[in-house]
């Protein structure tokens, strides 16, 4: 199987199947994220105990991509500390912007899967949704809404760029 196919597969598992998909009773901290120009649409919470990231679920409904994207996300963060999550946000969207060396793929885990989303302008904004929710979550604390720009950053996540 290349590595081309193998990314397509572990996308639609994300998709089809996800493991952080549903409601948690008492987050920490929520957020929905809106995509208005593909529809999506996600409610990102996240339970927070000392700053370390325990769990994590997201609802909503869109696109493929965003689907898989927040799902591959949140098996990365959960367990990793508030730096430590904005730290892999930061590599993810170095490696949208196709600026991401091996070292930084292979710390993204299965999330390099959407790697090649950099040469489809039209799904960036799909693939980094969960993730600039996120931030805009750990930056703020609050609950709302946050558009797929994600226009404000986690101080921790400064290297992140508006998409």
């Amino acid at each position: 199987m290349d590595m081309k196919s193998l990314y397509a597969e572990i996308l639609n598992e994300h998709n089809l199947n996800p493991t952080h998909k549903g409601v948690m009773e008492n987050p920490s901290m929520q957020l929905r994220g809106v995509n208005p120009s593909c529809g999506d649409n996600i409610y990102l919470q996240l339970k927070i105990e000392d700053g370390k990231i325990t769990d994590g679920v997201f609802n909503g409904s869109g696109c493929a991509v965003s689907q898989a994207s927040v799902d591959m996300m949140l098996d990365d963060v959960i367990g990793k500390t508030i730096e430590e999550a904005c730290e892999l946000s930061s590599l993810f969207m170095n490696m949208i912007k196709g600026n991401a060396d091996e070292a930084s793929l292979e710390k993204l885990d299965e999330a390099a899967a959407l790697q090649n989303i950099a040469h489809m302008p039209a799904r960036v904004k799909c693939a980094v949704l969960g993730w600039h929710t996120m931030e805009e979550m750990l930056k703020s604390g609050a609950d709302g809404v946050v558009s797929a720009k994600g226009e404000n950053q986690h101080e921790n996540c400064a290297t992140t760029e508006n998409m």
